[in-house]
């Protein structure tokens, strides 16, 4: 098992947790891993961070599709690659939502499936540098030559000679876009799965490997998962602190019918808890949002409790299927504490 750093994105001031991020290192973490939402953005700190490294993993987790052109992606993930020593990037990719989507990049939300396999496809081309790069896709097409082109669009092949093979992580959860995720990625970056919802998920991940003929199989998958560590003696006031934060994104992380994290919750069987909580959040009543998550459910989102109970209980979280498991928001003790469980 393979552990990952998560800083996330910023708050309304970006402080970089250089020093953990040095210490993950030290203490044989695989990778740290960034996010983007509508502030920060997620290259920018892997390039310093980049600097200031010699071998922890840099990856997005996740960028969105929507902020970038898949040939800036590529160039973007290329150039860090190349500056900081080939093996070090990993491309996580992700749709957003509409709300993101068509509110702040202003684009239509249109067939994100479709698009993210033009996405990916179109990065590997240019990657691998077989010649020009020409894709015909059903949202995206290289040359482009859709309305108000000009005709002149010339296939082109990329300057830089980077490596071929970065590895491309999408971020998905729903049941169509699983089984995509296996078909055309080299990896899995999940939020909100946990040892009880993963056979399914599985399942639906092995569906899309099957369509491959390319020789990948879930061997030489990477399949990363999101949780959370507190080693404490006082459990439930560990979970209390988690409530604000999964009611904003229960509650308030997406449109009514279309948010993630809430579908989530759901299938993990606490449905009338979710839909209330969401209630409760969008009524400007977030406190009692927050105090309306069964304890049950927080718990499952990761390990918490004193060092017996959390070694315990991370044999499920290790036997499930996942390869990395991403940590974030631990303090130094936190951090030297699972990477001594991990390594056994």
């Amino acid at each position: 098992m393979k552990l990952g750093f998560d800083i996330g994105y910023s708050g309304a001031r970006w402080e970089l947790p250089v020093q953990k991020v040095l210490l993950a290192e030290k203490l044989g973490f695989d990778s740290v891993w960034t996010a983007e939402a509508y502030g920060s953005d997620a290259f920018t700190p892997l390039i310093y961070l980049g600097a200031l490294t010699k071998k922890i993993r840099l990856a997005t987790g996740i960028c969105q599709i929507a902020a970038r052109t898949p040939a800036n992606c590529a160039m973007v993930a290329q150039t860090l690659d190349h500056l900081a020593g080939e093996g070090r990037v990993v491309v996580g990719l992700g749709v957003s939502g509409p709300q993101i989507v068509e509110g702040w990049y202003g684009q239509p939300w249109g067939k994100p499936a479709n698009r993210l396999r033009d996405y990916v496809a179109i990065m590997k081309k240019i990657w691998r540098r077989e010649g020009p790069v020409v894709h015909d896709g059903k949202e995206i097409s290289l040359p482009y030559t859709g309305p108000g082109s000009t005709g002149l669009g010339k296939p082109l092949k990329s300057i830089l000679h980077g490596n071929p093979n970065i590895p491309i992580v999408l971020g998905t959860g729903k049941e169509t876009s699983v089984r995509l995720t296996g078909e055309i990625a080299d990896g899995w970056s999940v939020m909100r799965l946990t040892p009880s919802t993963m056979p399914q998920a599985m399942k639906w991940l092995n569906e899309g490997l099957a369509k491959r003929t390319d020789g990948m199989t879930l061997k030489n998958f990477e399949v990363a998962g999101n949780m959370l560590v507190r080693f404490t003696d006082d459990v439930k006031t560990a979970l209390d602190e988690l409530r604000p934060h999964f009611a904003l994104y229960v509650g308030g992380m997406g449109a009514q019918d279309a948010n993630f994290h809430k579908d989530a919750m759901i299938d993990h069987g606490f449905g009338a808890e979710a839909e209330r909580v969401q209630e409760l959040f969008m009524a400007g009543r977030k406190d009692e949002a927050a105090a309306a998550f069964p304890e049950e459910y927080l718990d499952a989102q990761g390990l918490f409790g004193p060092r017996a109970r959390v070694k315990e209980r991370y044999a499920a979280w290790r036997d499930c299927g996942f390869t990395l498991l991403r940590f974030g928001g631990m303090s130094d003790e936190d951090m030297e504490q699972i990477a001594a469980i991990m390594r056994g």
